[in-house]
């Protein structure tokens, strides 16, 4: 599942560059993320960066877009082009 962030977002700009695919762009008044580059960090950490380093707690999982862990590795590989 990818990661939101969600409209309490304080553009504090720590989040956008820990994202190991580039995933994280400032939107129109908050930061977005893009669903189709975000792996959760699967392949590169354990854990989503971005959620870690957030001082709000505003990037919760997307219920739009659910994956599995299979379908987020396969899109790291894809992404980074890893065998």
């Amino acid at each position: 599942m990818a990661l939101m962030i969600t409209d309490e977002c304080i553009n504090c700009d720590v989040c956008e560059p820990e994202c190991p695919n580039g995933a994280i762009s400032p939107g129109d008044e908050i930061y977005v993320i893009d669903p189709a580059l975000c792996t959760e960090c699967v392949g590169h950490f354990d854990a989503p960066q971005c959620v870690e380093v957030c001082p709000v707690d505003c990037i919760p999982l997307d219920p739009d877009n659910q994956e599995t862990q299979d379908e987020l590795m396969a899109k790291f590989k894809r992404i980074t082009g890893a065998a």
